[in-house]
């Protein structure tokens, strides 16, 4: 029986395997180093008015919880009405033209439009409360907030990373009394740190990793 394919027919045939492989391997690596851009990390987005975390936080030393009052008991931090800002700006700065905003906002009885600069998607659940409640500082997830001038996202916020908590919660969480310290350091080996927190805040990681839990 006559040979119908050439031999060469199998190095073209093996071809479209090797490219496709190839190409799903460089689409893997763009796409990791492409995730900061796509997600808008470090970018520090347009605001009404301009407002730096590192002046009132670091400078001033004003507590996260004196602006975002929802941390500890809501779903959601919350983001300060005009009247918080006023508290302190009635004052102060008065005739500032970076406040300006705020004033009209006031004035006019219109609150000011924040832009968020960290959020998930609405197919995910979130509630800050609960991790704040577990050990997990507002530092571990947004950076050092307090050092930023101009806010941005310091990580994007991707399934990976939030397993990867949820897996292992030891690596993160911290005494309760320490969740709004920017400086906290372990006294000890975080890893023995951890492990007991996780036992004394009842963290049940056995179903953490379930889809059930962010996806409901």
């Amino acid at each position: 029986m006559p040979q119908v394919f050439r031999k060469s027919s199998n190095v073209i045939a093996k071809l479209p395997l090797v490219f496709g492989a190839g190409l799903l391997v460089v689409i893997t690596l763009v796409g990791a180093n492409i995730t900061p851009y796509t997600h808008r990390v470090g970018v520090a987005l347009d605001q009404p008015a301009p407002f730096s975390h590192k002046h009132h936080v670091q400078e001033l030393g004003i507590d996260c919880r004196y602006c975002h009052t929802g941390v500890e008991k809501s779903s959601f931090a919350g983001i300060p009405a005009t009247e918080t800002c006023l508290t302190c700006h009635s004052q102060i700065w008065t005739n500032s033209p970076l406040l300006a905003p705020i004033r009209d906002s006031f004035t006019s009885d219109t609150p000011l439009r924040w832009n968020r600069v960290n959020n998930v998607p609405d197919f995910v659940y979130f509630d800050h409360s609960i991790h704040i409640a577990k050990g997990v500082s507002c530092y571990t997830c947004h950076g050092r907030v307090d050092e930023m001038n101009l806010t941005f996202k310091s990580l994007a916020f991707e399934m990976s990373w939030c397993v990867n908590c949820h897996r292992n919660p030891e690596e993160f969480v911290r005494p309760t009394d320490e969740i709004f310290n920017p400086e906290y350091e372990p006294k000890e080996e975080q890893a023995r740190v951890g492990r007991a927190l996780v036992k004394e805040y009842d963290i049940r990681t056995e179903q953490l990793a379930d889809c059930w839990v962010c996806h409901r």
